[in-house]
């Protein structure tokens, strides 16, 4: 018997996120020069993930 698709491994699934944790926001907006060292991690300004 198959297994349901909401049961599998996120990995598995290849789906593309629409929403990033804080560390990946804050490594976009450091390569987009939007962040400096130092900056406060706590409300960070929207970001769309990289295409």
């Amino acid at each position: 018997m198959s297994q349901h698709r909401s049961l599998r491994p996120t990995a598995t699934l290849g789906a593309k996120r629409n929403v990033l944790k804080r560390f990946e926001r804050v490594e976009l907006l450091k390569k987009r020069g939007q962040w400096k060292e130092g900056d406060r991690v706590v409300g960070l300004r929207k970001t769309k993930p990289e295409a």
